[in-house]
């Protein structure tokens, strides 16, 4: 192989994903970046001015759909690492031949559409449903007890919806570590929280890495569940996003809201990798 064809050979290799990034991802951020700075109508069409305000306004109307959906965001993470981890453990290390069914059966919700799931959720935490229509008709709630339109029924939802988004990264990592070591670690008198602490959980880092990556975005800007399960009091910025592109045809503020959410789950992410750690996670990933 010739010097040129060397050089050339790493660029030629991440041309496609380049030009994939470039065509969905950057050029459309730029595109919403430059309509947030525009001002005018639909009617008379939208003209750039630099109008810097437009952010100003949107968040100081918004501030508080932004805080709840980050809140909303941070707690389903936290509950989907504590949900997500022992089923991830129990099918990596007990799961044996049977593995890709446990897998299969943890993706089959998957096979039908978000929205409809989320519905179907709808119906189950109605006041007299499957769920709490029995436990009231046999006086372990009280008549007017409810979770339907209240933030227990959002997150309840979200956690419900990205839940194989979290196993999955887990387990693969799990998966990777050799259980000699695991056996070594017991051979040195370590008890199980032991190895789990000092063994299991710092090699599995990268899968609870990945998994919050996979999870706490989506579940921040996500506008669904809000829509579906919760109400008023329970609006995430997403329904406003959705609201002020569709309903209002404000499309400056929708862009300036949406660029705002994005610049702050960057922030957040970075924040999370830096205090975890990067360069720790990705040396344990690569071994």
């Amino acid at each position: 192989m010739s010097r040129s064809r060397r050089v050339l050979a790493p660029y030629l290799l991440i041309l496609p994903g380049g030009l994939w990034l470039l065509l969905f991802f950057v050029i459309p951020m730029v595109t919403m970046l430059s309509l947030s700075l525009q001002q005018g109508d639909v009617v008379s069409g939208y003209v750039f001015t630099g109008h810097w305000q437009t952010y100003v306004d949107a968040i100081g109307n918004y501030r508080t759909q932004l805080v709840r959906s980050l809140i909303y965001g941070a707690i389903t993470t936290i509950i989907l690492i504590v949900l997500a981890f022992p089923v991830a453990y129990w099918i990596a290390f007990y799961g044996g031949r049977r593995k890709p069914t446990y897998l299969f059966l943890l993706l089959l919700p998957f096979f039908v559409s978000f929205v409809l799931r989320t519905i179907s959720w709808r119906y189950i935490l109605t006041d007299e449903g499957m769920l709490l229509g029995p436990l009231k008709d046999a006086g372990l709630l009280a008549d007017d007890f409810n979770i339907l339109g209240t933030p227990t029924a959002v997150i309840f939802g979200l956690v419900y919806n990205f839940l194989p988004f979290m196993v999955l990264p887990i387990y693969v990592a799990l998966e990777r570590i050799d259980p000699r070591v695991v056996e070594a670690a017991r051979d040195l008198y370590a008890d199980p929280p032991t190895a789990f602490r000092k063994v299991i959980f710092p090699l599995a880092l990268p899968g609870v890495f990945a998994g919050v990556l996979m999870t706490f975005v989506p579940a921040s800007s996500d506008y669904v569940n809000s829509a579906v399960l919760g109400s008023s009091s329970t609006t995430m910025i997403g329904q406003v996003i959705q609201s002020q592109y569709l309903t209002s045809s404000n499309y400056p503020t929708a862009s300036a809201l949406s660029f705002t959410l994005m610049a702050v789950l960057l922030v957040g992410v970075f924040a999370y990798a830096r205090a975890l750690g990067t360069e720790d996670v990705m040396k344990v990933a690569a071994r």
